[in-house]
């Protein structure tokens, strides 16, 4: 049985509305070369499109198996340079932090893209 974490401290309700968490359909999947783990995400916000860089090439079987699919990102975060390419957000999944394979945070059923979560 995993150990559950202990509570983080508390932080207040503005700090929390200050995280932009949005629905996006993930479009493409692709291999990043020379990267035992990275994958390039091409994910549709509605309005736009990003390049989120992840490291889940391991974590999958078929990595390719989520492109369609709706998840959730953090899209405020700094734009990060990783092997020479931006990452314009952040994948949010569930037990990578846990030390579990992550699953993807995702709504139960379709939203348009781009809908904010909180």
């Amino acid at each position: 049985m995993t150990q559950i974490a202990p509570i983080k401290p508390k932080v207040s309700f503005d700090v929390l509305k200050k995280i932009d968490i949005r629905v996006g359909t993930i479009e493409r999947v692709e291999d990043m070369l020379n990267s035992e783990k990275m994958l390039r995400l091409i994910v549709d916000f509605g309005d736009h499109k990003r390049n989120i860089l992840v490291g889940m090439k391991q974590e999958r079987q078929d990595p390719k198996e989520i492109a369609g699919k709706q998840a959730l990102f953090v899209l405020n975060l700094p734009h990060k340079k990783i092997m020479g390419e931006v990452s314009e957000g952040m994948l949010f999944d569930i037990g990578y932090a846990d030390g579990l394979i992550p699953v993807l945070a995702m709504p139960e059923r379709a939203v348009p893209n781009g809908t904010r979560a909180g």
